[in-house]
């Protein structure tokens, strides 16, 4: 088991608890490291308070007494514990770190990372390029926002392996010393503005991934968004673009149907499996990071043949009396669902809906020509519904539930058509995750 190496704090005040809360906490025990822990939701009857307790590290829930910062000297957030929290304020204005636990792979020398982030697609991305290492034989670690503790992860890695990992805004928010050999920056457009306020805000905390990058280190990005051109300008590193408009020869592009690397033929675009046109911005970006590892070409073209997408991204469920049903219920934001409509050149019955974040959804209106009925749900429905009138959509309707949005869907749609599940917006107001949303998505299908 690897160890913490000159790790500079003494003692830490972990901020909420849930997965990543609770593997750290471990962690920094493990390597003797003071640790407090808070969090303000968890009951104290809680498993995960009652095993730190155990290990002797002190537990605060149900508060947050600005006492816990008197005898610390850094804190690790829960990534999605927003600054605005009283704790992070005062710590702020005291002087103290605020990290999460990103960070800690910066002390435990593991030189080869492959960091994904990006607005959409880092999950398809990032399970691309580990498929790609897995089947070249390269060792490889799965970590990050994908749903692996890095930390925890890093700790258990052996030598000479590589870590693959997504990273999302609010993890690197809360990096200082943390860098990737190689770097990927997919896209960059208004998403989080709940939690970064700014556009600018959320693009520095994107561009963090390369901030400690040098000359040795690859930056993977792509060259048809404006934003993202602009963005890694001051970068230090070896600068890798891929395109799917441009012939961007000192990196990978699309010409003829065909995807090539500096000029070197890797794949025909029909012989690749995955759905959708946006994803040919992830396979783009992803053979990019195989070639600069020398990942062979045959490698390449046997995980894209037979690569079809992960839970929740545009997955095909099924297909019911004709009609072909997806789950994409990680589409958490307008573009996610606009890529998705995209996709599909047959009528559409598009189901949505969500937590509403005080956006309007007028930008799908161009894209959803195809769209012959919406089924709405949740805290956007009203809006929604002025966005599918505004785009002369024939049928919408509201439910209140999964498996009657599906019921109305299949009432709806004809042999041929798709029933899409697509929510552009966050679960959280009728679900904890997306996975759960999807998961009811894909068992009312079943039913049918």
């Amino acid at each position: 088991m690897n160890e913490l190496k000159a790790f500079p704090y003494q003692k830490v005040l972990i901020l909420g608890l849930a997965k990543s809360g609770t593997a750290v906490a471990k962690l920094l025990h493990r390597n003797g490291i003071g640790v407090i822990v808070n969090d303000l939701k968890t009951p104290e009857e809680d498993k995960n308070v009652k095993q730190i307790r155990d290990l002797g590290i002190q537990v605060i829930v149900g508060e947050h007494p600005l006492s816990l910062l008197d005898d610390v000297d850094a804190v690790i957030k829960n990534p999605g514990i927003p600054y605005e929290n009283i704790l992070i304020k005062t710590a702020l204005q005291k002087g103290l770190p605020v990290l999460t636990e990103i960070e800690l792979i910066a002390y435990f020398g593991i030189d080869q990372v492959v960091g994904i982030t990006g607005s959409n697609g880092k999950t398809t991305t990032t399970t691309l390029i580990y498929e790609m290492f897995k089947r070249e034989e390269f060792p490889a670690a799965l970590a990050g926002n994908i749903g692996h503790v890095a930390s925890e992860v890093a700790e258990g890695m052996k030598e000479n392996e590589s870590m693959i990992i997504e990273l999302s805004s609010f993890q690197l928010l809360g990096v200082d010393r943390f860098k990737p050999r190689i770097a990927v920056l997919l896209n960059l457009f208004e998403a989080h503005l709940d939690y970064h306020h700014t556009i600018e805000h959320y693009q520095n905390a994107k561009a963090t991934i390369f901030k400690n990058q040098t000359e040795q280190d690859y930056l993977v990005y792509n060259a048809d968004d404006p934003r993202i051109k602009q963005m890694v300008k001051p970068a230090s590193s070896t600068l890798v673009p891929f395109s799917r408009e441009a012939h961007v020869t000192t990196g990978a592009y699309c010409k003829d149907d065909v995807i090539y690397f500096k000029q070197e033929k890797v794949i025909d675009l029909d012989a690749i499996a995955l759905v959708g046109a946006h994803n040919l911005e992830n396979i783009l970006a992803a053979v990019a990071v195989a070639k600069i590892e020398g990942i062979s070409n045959l490698t390449i073209q046997a995980v894209l043949g037979s690569f079809t997408g992960v839970s929740h991204r545009l997955e095909f469920v099924e297909e019911v009396n004709g009609r072909l049903c997806y789950n994409d219920s990680k589409a958490t934001n307008i573009l996610a669902t606009t890529k998705a409509l995209n996709a599909f050149n047959q009528p559409v019955i598009l189901l949505a809906g969500g937590l509403d974040r005080g956006n309007e959804f007028d930008e799908l209106i161009p894209h959803m020509s195809n769209v012959k009925g919406m089924i709405l749900f949740g805290e956007t429905s009203e809006k929604l519904t002025r966005a599918g009138k505004a785009a002369e959509v024939e049928q919408i309707q509201t439910v209140a539930t999964m498996e009657e949005a599906v019921q109305q869907a299949y009432q709806l749609s004809a042999k041929g058509d798709v029933i899409l599940l697509s929510p552009a917006c966050a679960s959280w107001d009728q679900y904890k995750t997306f996975e759960e949303r999807g998961n009811m998505f894909i068992d009312s299908v079943h039913k049918l």
